[in-house]
């Protein structure tokens, strides 16, 4: 069940899924990051940690090419082909706690989306909120927010609100959502640990001086973004 509610939730490749037209929606900030930094640069230099070519299909057609926008996509498996003349999107491995081979103020837009879940403990999402806020004068950040009922990993309605020890049960005995059922009991933590859901409060500690947007699903808090905007040009 939770199998087929997340292929028709998640299919981010589909234009008609509902996935794709929350992003959509929820990207439209990012967009004018983008046209604000073209127009105070000429160009925009964009640094996605923990992303992928194929998320930024969700932009409108053209956009990227009309403001001279490079994407440096950053993640821990090993770069993609190497970028040539002309590429707008180029592959970097490394840490997205840790990318001191960036100067600060190296792009003029940092992004993320839902990945400050998946880095790890407190000081590591402190770490990775660090490096975001110090390598761009703009950011766009997205993460699920704890308090919406349905868990987006495991599709299953309150999953991450159960205890531990009960979520670790059941993901040794049924695949849910896009984990697959674990074999052992070092799987299973392993799995269970590898998200850890954000409330407004603790997003709002991590990027202190950000605008804070909740992003609603029939009312409820389904996702937070944080969206610095960079200091209005002198004069």
């Amino acid at each position: 069940m939770t199998a087929r509610i997340t292929r028709q939730i998640t299919d981010y490749d589909n234009p008609a899924a509902l996935a794709t037209r929350l992003r959509q929606k929820r990207i439209a900030p990012l967009v004018e990051l983008i046209r604000q930094a073209h127009a105070r640069h000429g160009e925009v230099r964009i640094v996605d940690v923990g992303g992928t070519r194929a998320y930024w299909n969700i932009l409108p057609a053209g956009l990227l090419a009309e403001c001279r926008a490079q994407v440096t996509l950053v993640n821990l498996q090993p770069p993609g082909p190497a970028a040539t003349a002309g590429d707008t999107f180029h592959y970097h491995q490394g840490d997205g706690c840790r990318l001191d081979e960036f100067a600060d103020g190296a792009f003029h837009i940092a992004h993320s989306n839902s990945v400050i879940e998946h880095v790890g403990d407190w000081a590591r999402m402190e770490a990775f909120a660090r490096e975001t806020r110090r390598l761009a004068e703009s950011y766009f950040v997205q993460t699920p927010n704890f308090w919406f009922p349905l868990e987006p990993h495991w599709m299953t309605p309150c999953f991450h609100w159960l205890p531990e020890p009960w979520r670790i049960a059941l993901v040794l005995r049924y695949s849910l959502g896009n984990m697959e059922r674990c074999a052992t009991v070092d799987a299973a933590c392993r799995q269970v640990e590898s998200a850890r859901l954000l409330d407004r409060r603790r997003f709002a500690h991590l990027f202190p001086e950000a605008r804070l947007v909740t992003e609603r699903f029939f009312g409820l808090p389904k996702s937070l973004i944080a969206i610095r905007e960079a200091s209005p040009l002198p004069g």
